[in-house]
């Protein structure tokens, strides 16, 4: 390393206590869907510290359906909040960067279960568990101190920087969507989701949904009088693996996802049914996603699905009427990317990565879901970078980050921001 690289790397050290605690914070805070205005008014007060320009807007709703970067939404966004600092270079000649992180967190899958409460973080070795403690409140801490970094070893960067911490992320996108269509753009995106310190090549595009079917309630005394919507949804479950199959085979034509085992992941995610447990049951819905291919467009998709019940109605008889199955679409509705070979801001990665790592050459993969980054490569045709740290159990019991692994992937941060835009000593 240069000196200036050594004394980037050494502040990341000098700080790495306070990046943890501050880590340990944000976990804290319960940001679920619609419950993130605490943690974002946490990140915004840390930002203003650091002398950033904090911008903070809402997710906007007026833009579903007009703009191809939304997706369809089910609530209410008077409270979600989406919040990015900027810091503009003095005299910009460098390139501008921004981190793009999301502060939303999934549930915490049987919170019971989990060796320590989810919300509470706890060290064990060199592990840091906490629901969002990989996905991704460490990928956010570490584009802030990596910047920190930078200033703590008297430089300055050359190109404006963006510290992005957005919501939705976890469910439709609109988050990230809303700061793109406000021109939250640079010239790179980079975004720290755990990807295990490789970057992805190439992501999947999703549709998610919400699957409704609708029996006939009967006491047990009479069942041959009712139909279980339950029954009925099972049924339909088991038609769409069909469709599943199908679109898994279309990917053995896809170089990028053809050794995937199942790069479409037809998922549900939720079901509920019934009211009462002597009862046939009436009503019954279940919420799931359903992964497609870099390139096609989510309408289309949505389209094919939307045939496939058609489908379906027509050559089962008991699930044949149109009242009998209903479809809403609730979440993501965005097309995957590829992240072309040979980009500049791609060999500033691998350059940043072979610097902090023993294992210099830097591995990339491909991740059958949906990732924000998506909606500045699809729409902006931005270089987005998908790096981060080792995590285990996202969307699962026991999340937990590697602290090495957050501590190499900061370092990496800095030095790719510092060459990425160039710096200068501060004055």
């Amino acid at each position: 390393m240069t000196s200036v690289q050594d004394r980037i790397v050494a502040a990341i050290d000098r700080n790495f206590e306070s990046q943890i605690q501050l880590l340990e914070k944000l976990v804290r805070f319960r940001s679920l869907r619609n419950e993130e205005t605490e943690a974002q008014d946490f990140i915004e007060t840390e930002l203003k510290k650091r002398g950033y320009a904090v911008s903070r807007f809402r997710t906007d709703a007026e833009r579903i359906g007009s703009h191809p970067a939304f997706s369809p939404s089910t609530i209410n966004y008077g409270s979600s909040w989406n919040v990015v600092g900027r810091r503009d270079a003095d005299n910009k000649v460098g390139r501008s960067l921004a981190f793009n992180s999301h502060v939303d967190v999934v549930p915490a899958a049987s919170a019971h279960r989990w060796s320590c409460p989810p919300f509470k973080p706890f060290r064990e070795g060199d592990w840091l568990y906490g629901r969002g403690a990989g996905d991704m409140k460490a990928g956010l801490v570490a584009s802030i101190f990596a910047l920190d970094a930078i200033s703590d070893a008297g430089l300055e960067l050359c190109g404006d920087v963006q510290v992005q911490s957005v919501v939705e992320e976890e469910i439709t996108g609109n988050g990230a969507a809303t700061a793109f269509v406000n021109g939250y753009v640079a010239e790179a995106i980079f975004s720290p989701e755990p990807t295990d310190e490789k970057l992805v090549r190439a992501n999947a595009g999703v549709i998610k949904f919400r699957l409704s079917t609708r029996g006939r309630a009967a006491h047990p005394r009479e069942p041959q009088a009712g139909q279980s919507a339950i029954e009925l949804m099972i049924r339909l479950v088991g038609h769409l693996r069909e469709l599943e199959r199908r679109w898994i085979e279309e990917g053995r034509t896809k170089a990028r996802f053809k050794d995937l085992a199942n790069p479409v992941a037809l998922t549900f995610g939720t079901i509920s049914g019934g009211d009462w447990i002597a009862s046939i049951p009436s009503d019954c819905s279940v919420e799931g996603r359903i992964g497609f291919y870099p390139g096609d467009n989510p309408r289309d998709r949505a389209d094919q699905f939307e045939s496939f019940l058609d489908e379906i109605r027509a050559s089962d008889p008991v699930l044949a009427g149109e009242e009998l199955v209903a479809l809403e679409w609730i979440g993501c509705m965005h097309g995957g990317y590829e992240l072309p070979e040979g980009t500049k801001a791609e060999a500033c990665l691998r350059s940043a990565h072979a610097l902090v790592n023993d294992e210099p050459n830097l591995q990339s993969e491909v991740m059958a879901c949906y990732l924000d980054a998506a909606v500045f490569a699809v729409h902006g045709q931005i270089p987005a970078l998908v790096y981060g740290p080792i995590a285990e159990n996202i969307h699962g019991i026991n999340e937990r980050v590697s602290l090495s692994s957050v501590r190499r992937v900061t370092k990496t941060m800095a030095l790719f921001a510092a060459e990425w835009c160039g710096t200068r000593g501060c004055k």
